[in-house]
C-alpha cells in the first residue's frame, strides 16, 4: 500500500485522531512506532517512516510507543469496506483464523495459494499472514497480562503463541520489555471474578450510542440479549467456547466487559464486538458523502456518527432476516425467543469459567457458538447473567417443526440455510465472498433480493446496500421528501455510494 509522506507527516503534525489505525508513524531515532494522534513531540521528517500495519512497523525493527498505544488504536475502516481478497484476509486474520487454522486454512478460506496471498498482503500491508497475526498476539497477550491474573504462561497459549519462549521474544520486541515488566507496570484488574476482561475499545469519533442502543433494544432477544442502563449485553458462541459481554459507549471508547470459557477466545469476541458496533468505521467520511444530499444534510447534522450495526455471527443474523419477512420486529421477536426455547444452551461463561486449580484458572475448552439479526425487546430483569449465544447452524437443521412457530415455507427456507451453512456451501463469516454470499442466497427456496440484502448488510458487512423495497425505509424516504416508488428511489441513491447501508440506517430512523 502506498502511503503519501506529506499526507500522512500532516496528519502526525496536526495529531489527527481520524487517522489512528490508517497507519502507524515509525520514528527511526527512537526506534518505536506511534499512532498519528500520538502525543508526543513532532518528529523531524527525516527520522520518519509511515507504514500501513502495525506488523511492518515491527518487522522493520520497531517497537509499540508505551504512551499512545498504537496496537489498541481503532482498525482501518477500509477493512470494512473492501471486498477483495485482502480485505476479507485481514478481517478472518482478526477473528483468530491464523490461530485456529494456521496460514494453510485462511488461504483454502480464501481460494487462494499461500504463496500468492503472501504476496498480496506484503504488497498492501507491508507484512505477510504470520506477521499479522503475531501482531495480533501481541496485543492479546499484553490485555491478558495487564487486566487478568492469569499466570504468564497461560497467557502464551491463550494468546494463540506455540511456546513461552516465542511469547517471551515476541513481547520483547513490540513491546520492549519482557512480560514481567509489562505485569508490574499493569493497571489493577477490574472486579469481575475469574475468566472476566475489561478493557476498552476505540472508536473514531462521533459515535451516536443513542442510536446503536436503540436499535439493538428493539431487536434484543430475551434469554440471549438485553439493553439496561446504557449496556448493551449479550451472550457469545466463540471458536473455543462461549462468552457472554457487556458493551457501555462512552467518551472516545466502548467499555467491553468479557467472561469467557476458554481465554484463547478473547481476540475473536474483541474483533466481533467491534464488528457489531461498527467502531472501526470513519463516520466522518460516511457523514460528508451523505450531507452533500440536501434531503439527508438535516439529519446528519443533528445526529452525527451512525452507525451500522452488524452482527457477530452471519448466521445467526441470516434467520433473523428470513424470520422478519414481511412481519413486525415484535412479531419476529416473538418467533425467535420461541425458536430459542427449544434449542439447548451451552454452558454459560459463569458457569464453565469459575474453576480454579492452584489459584489459577483451569482454561478448559467447550463447545462452540453463534450472534444476531432484526427482531427483538428488552429482556425483563437479570444483569446479564447467564446469556446465551444463538444456536448453530447443525443445531438448527435437527430441531422439530413446533420449534420454528411459523409457516412451514419460511420453516423450510431456514432448514435450507442451516443446510448449507454447516456443509460448508454457505460462508456468511466476516472473510466470506459478499458477492458468491448473496448469490447462494438467492439460490436458496424463500430468499428474495430484500433478504439477500439485509443479510448483505448486517452479516457480511456490505456498507453499500440499499433496500429500496423495504416499507420502512419508504416511509423514511417520504418522512424526508425522497422518492418512495422502489425504482425511483434506487436510481436516487446512487449519489449516496458508497455508503447506501448507512442512508438505510437513517431512513430507518427517519420512519
Amino acid at each position: 500500500m502506498e502511503l503519501d509522506f506529506e499526507r500522512c507527516y500532516r496528519a502526525v503534525d496536526s495529531r489527527d485522531q481520524r487517522f489512528d489505525g490508517w497507519f502507524y508513524t515509525g520514528v527511526t531515532s527512537t526506534g518505536i512506532y506511534c499512532r498519528p494522534s500520538c502525543p508526543a513531540m513532532t518528529p523531524k521528517r527525516q527520522n520518519v517512516r509511515f507504514f500501513p500495519s502495525a506488523a511492518a512497523a515491527q518487522g522493520a525493527g520497531l517497537r509499540a510507543c508505551r504512551r499512545c498505544r498504537p496496537d489498541a488504536a481503532p482498525g482501518s475502516p477500509q477493512w470494512d469496506v473492501r471486498a477483495d481478497v485482502v480485505g476479507r484476509a485481514m478481517r478472518l486474520i482478526a477473528d483468530g483464523v491464523v490461530d485456529r487454522e494456521g496460514v494453510p486454512g485462511l488461504a483454502a478460506r480464501l481460494g487462494y495459494t499461500e504463496r500468492h496471498l503472501h504476496r498480496m498482503l506484503r504488497t498492501e500491508m507491508g507484512a505477510g499472514p504470520l506477521a499479522l497475526a503475531r501482531a495480533q498476539r501481541a496485543q492479546t497477550a499484553r490485555t491478558l497480562i495487564e487486566t487478568t491474573d492469569l499466570g504468564l504462561a497461560e497467557i502464551a497459549f491463550a494468546a494463540g503463541f506455540g511456546s513461552v519462549r516465542q511469547f517471551n521474544d515476541t513481547v520483547r520486541e513490540v513491546y520492549g520489555v519482557p512480560p514481567s515488566e509489562l505485569r508490574a507496570a499493569r493497571r489493577r484488574p477490574a472486579p469481575g471474578g475469574a475468566g472476566t476482561i475489561t478493557l476498552r475499545l476505540a472508536y473514531r469519533p462521533p459515535l451516536h450510542a443513542r442510536a446503536l442502543l436503540d436499535f439493538l433494544a428493539l431487536r434484543a432477544l430475551p434469554g440471549m440479549e438485553e439493553v439496561r442502563d446504557g449496556t448493551y449485553r449479550r451472550g457469545l458462541r466463540l471458536p473455543h467456547g462461549t462468552g457472554e459481554v457487556a458493551l457501555t459507549p462512552a467518551d472516545g471508547h466502548v467499555s467491553a466487559t468479557l467472561r469467557l470459557t476458554d481465554m484463547r477466545d478473547l481476540a475473536p469476541a474483541v474483533a466481533r464486538c467491534r464488528r457489531l458496533l461498527d467502531l472501526d468505521a470513519d463516520p466522518a467520511a460516511v457523514d460528508q458523502t451523505l450531507a452533500a444530499d440536501a434531503a439527508l444534510a438535516p439529519v446528519v447534522a443533528a445526529e452525527p456518527g451512525i452507525r451500522l450495526p452488524r452482527s457477530v455471527d452471519g448466521f445467526e443474523m441470516a434467520v433473523r432476516a428470513i424470520v422478519g419477512q414481511q412481519v413486525s420486529v415484535t412479531s419476529a421477536r416473538t418467533t425467535l425467543t420461541r425458536l430459542l426455547t427449544h434449542t439447548q444452551p451451552a454452558p454459560t461463561a459463569a458457569a464453565a469459567v469459575d474453576h480454579e486449580v492452584d489459584g489459577e484458572l483451569d482454561l478448559r475448552n467447550h463447545r462452540q457458538p453463534h450472534d444476531q439479526h432484526p427482531e427483538g425487546g428488552e429482556r425483563p430483569g437479570g444483569g446479564g447473567g447467564g446469556l446465551r449465544g444463538f444456536p448453530g447452524a447443525a443445531e438448527v437443521v435437527g430441531l422439530a417443526d413446533g420449534a420454528f412457530g411459523m409457516p412451514a415455507g419460511r420453516r423450510e427456507t431456514i432448514r435450507a440455510l442451516a443446510r448449507a451453512v454447516a456443509d460448508g456451501e454457505l460462508d456468511l463469516d466476516p472473510g466470506g465472498d459478499r458477492e458468491e454470499a448473496v448469490r447462494r442466497l438467492l439460490t436458496l427456496p424463500g430468499i428474495g433480493p430484500w433478504t439477500a440484502g439485509y443479510v448483505a448488510m448486517r452479516a457480511l458487512g456490505d456498507p453499500d446496500v440499499l433496500l429500496p423495497t423495504d416499507l420502512a425505509v419508504r416511509r423514511g424516504a417520504a418522512a424526508l421528501g425522497l422518492p418512495t416508488d422502489p425504482k425511483t428511489l434506487d436510481a436516487y441513491a446512487e449519489r449516496w455510494r458508497p455508503w447506501r447501508s448507512y442512508a438505510v440506517i437513517r431512513l430507518w430512523r427517519a420512519a
